[in-house]
């Protein structure tokens, strides 16, 4: 197969004309190539061209969907602590070991699995404020949309199948957009989904970046074991040659074979390139071994909600690719299928892993929409009013982009931002009970906390198993309490506990506002700091 370096290319010359995609598997090169004029043009008229396209244009398209999702500034409560973690490893140039967060498992074993994309995130506060905030999460979804769109054109060697199945996934993907470092880990993934793919096409150059991507991976998010197991699944897949029934393998060539095998060891000798050494490898295997509170409670870890939107749209691909499979029985490779199996069975576990999901199936999806739609032709692309349409776009762009005022509003609504800064300034007994939700951010502002979202430090602690039974107001809750010796409350206006509390003559509220309510009690414990927290702290340090 002839090299071919971007998914995108330019004409040059009369016998390199302009097109778009590649040759997907079993589909006719007559068939799937995009084209555009057969003429003579200039490199810089052909980038002209290929700036004011149609698939262009098509992508400003998606960018416009990641301003949307990003205008709304979902910041993840989890964001927070990122950024303190960051901050303080940007201050001391040291990776933490224990907690120092809390105050129910403080000195509890601790690593900052995430610590390069903390870094990113407390740069981006400090430089940009609320804003970098805002234009990284812009810049993330727009790159992710972005990313989906070019695997799906890549798969299938059509633009319009490409963004047909990036717009079709985009429900089931931008309900958990909000801003952490697992977004970067999330486009890390689609990007290895492009590079194996390109591989698998021949394209064989590219590939050598998965071990520097695999490097930054590692300390950035913790799913780079997944990005390592797609290396995986297609280095093992092309061992074998047959095909069973619609499911097809390709064997490696030689040169192919020891391409791919020199590069998977370099990714996986890379990993070890962080400051935790092989304890980061083992978390991700770690977390996933035991923890059936973090299962039981977190949403995220729930299953398909199938009465929900985000199930409904997940239901009707499957039953569409059922009929399809039925209607044109298609040829699937053995790493295709098995990827997509994978993400089906994984999403229908654990919400979360949506986001493995919709890139293995975006190929699939894409090559089934490629039938249904014409191949791209530049002979027929209206250029100027492709133009016209994006320099609208890039105004809307900027005329909406969001002031400081409406982002700082969004983050006074979603997090407890007059309350903190009350706290500030006035004297309030601790130790403070706090809603998970809200944890984050008073890490960040600086207080001492009973929780937040770092789930399995506290699962490990028995602090979340007894914040679910306080929280829900489980038979023997309020003990709770009495056992940590909790002498305020920062809970959210609607908790069940907030009602509880307001009826109880021995708590006091003595601030609220819409996002939260502040409670003291009325004749505090005279031990601030309880007996079993100690005890706690010490088993921890000794571990």
């Amino acid at each position: 197969m002839n090299e071919r370096d971007s998914t995108f290319s330019f004409a040059t010359s009369a016998t390199a004309p302009f097109h778009v995609g590649a040759e997907p598997p079993g589909v006719p090169r007559d068939q799937a190539e995009e084209t555009g004029a057969n003429e003579n043009l200039s490199p810089w008229l052909g980038l002209l061209r290929w700036i004011f396209s149609f698939p262009a244009m098509l992508g400003l398209l998606l960018v416009g969907v990641g301003f949307y999702v990003a205008r709304q500034l979902s910041l993840d409560p989890d964001v927070w602590w990122h950024i303190k973690d960051g901050e303080n490893i940007l201050a001391t140039h040291r990776w933490p070991t224990t907690d120092p967060y809390s105050f129910t498992v403080h000195g509890f074993p601790w690593i900052a699995f995430e610590w390069l994309g903390d870094i990113t995130l407390a740069a981006v506060l400090r430089f940009g404020g609320v804003h970098g905030l805002e234009l990284l999460l812009l810049v993330l979804s727009s790159a992710i949309f972005l990313a989906l769109y070019a695997l799906g054109t890549l798969s299938s060697g059509k633009s319009k199948a490409g963004f047909a199945s990036a717009v079709l996934l985009m429900p089931l993907v931008t309900a958990q957009f909000n801003l952490r470092p697992q977004m970067l880990g999330y486009f890390f993934l689609i990007v290895t989904m492009i590079l194996v793919v390109r591989f698998r096409q021949g394209r064989t150059r590219t590939l050598w970046l998965l071990p520097p991507l695999m490097m930054v991976w590692i300390n950035c998010h913790a799913s780079w074991v997944i990005g390592t197991g797609v290396l995986f699944v297609y280095w093992i897949a092309g061992l074998f040659q047959f095909q069973i029934g619609g499911i097809e393998a390709k064997k490696w060539n030689p040169t192919e074979r020891k391409q791919i095998s020199l590069v998977f060891l370099m990714s996986v000798v890379l990993l070890l390139v962080n400051p935790y050494g092989t304890e980061l490898l083992a978390f991700p295997f770690r977390i996933q071994a035991s923890y059936p509170v973090t299962y039981a409670t977190i949403v995220e870890w729930f299953p398909m909600p199938f009465d929900q939107l985000v199930g409904k749209v997940f239901l009707f691909l499957m039953l569409g690719f059922v009929v399809a499979q039925i209607a044109w029985r298609p040829k699937w490779r053995l790493e295709e299928f098995a990827l997509c199996t994978l993400g089906i069975m994984t999403a229908c576990l654990h919400i979360r892993f949506m986001l493995l999901f919709v890139p293995f199936f975006t190929p699939i999806l894409a090559r089934l929409v490629a039938r249904c739609v014409p191949v791209y032709s530049g002979e027929k692309d209206k250029y100027v009013l492709n133009g016209i349409i994006m320099a609208g776009m890039a105004a809307a762009l900027v005329v909406y982009y969001p002031t400081r005022a409406h982002l700082e509003q969004r983050v006074a609504q979603q997090f407890p931002v007059k309350a903190v800064a009350y706290l500030r300034n006035h004297t309030v007994p601790g130790p403070m009970f706090d809603s998970y939700g809200f944890g984050g951010y008073l890490v960040w502002s600086g207080q001492k906390v009973f929780i937040d979202g770092r789930s399995e430090i506290y699962e490990n602690g028995g602090v979340l198993q007894d914040y679910v039974q306080l929280s829900l107001l489980k038979p023997g809750g309020l003990d709770v309490l009495r056992r940590y010796q909790i002498q305020s409350c920062l809970l959210e206006p609607d908790a069940p506990l907030t009602t509880v509390l307001a009826a109880l003559p021995e708590w006091k509220r003595i601030y609220s506002d819409n996002t939260s309510v502040l409670f003291v009690r009325s004749q505090p414990v005279p031990n601030s700091i309880p007996q079993l927290v100690n005890q706690a702290a010490a088993v921890g340090a000794q571990q």
